[in-house]
């Protein structure tokens, strides 16, 4: 009655508690608070992505150095990087080669904050290592 006088609602805050709680005020703004607290919320999160990176373990240089570049910036905002050695053919038979660069990858980022997930292993025709912030 006393919602009904001042031309407001009565909300039942915690209905589960001996007596229940509940307050006087306006549905539709109590709504709206509710759902703009919900939104800046969810705003300020971040998601993690899976970045991936595809070489081939006869990888140039320059290349190298950009593909590390690259991993430092994923690293550093935050995202998992997934190297991923590609071979083809009768590259299978150098699988060995792969591993080597897969771990050069990792020793060259040593310095870096972040762990290594997955160790590099076979997947198919690839070698693939995962590393997180």
């Amino acid at each position: 009655m006393m919602a009904e006088d001042k031309g407001l609602d009565l909300i039942v805050v915690s209905p589960n508690q001996e007596p229940p709680v509940a307050k006087i005020l306006d549905y539709g703004k109590y709504k709206y608070e509710v759902e703009k607290r919900a939104k800046e919320s969810k705003k300020k999160q971040h998601t993690i992505d899976i970045k991936e990176i595809k070489v081939r373990y006869k990888i140039d240089v320059n290349d190298y150095n950009v593909k590390i570049n690259s991993i430092k910036k994923f690293i550093a905002k935050g995202n998992k990087v997934k190297i991923v050695v590609m071979l083809r053919g009768r590259e299978m038979q150098h699988n060995h080669l792969a591993y080597d660069l897969a771990n050069r990858f990792l020793t060259d980022l040593e310095g870096e904050k972040m762990t290594v997930e997955k160790k590099p292993s076979m997947d198919g025709r690839n070698v693939v290592t995962i590393l997180a912030p």
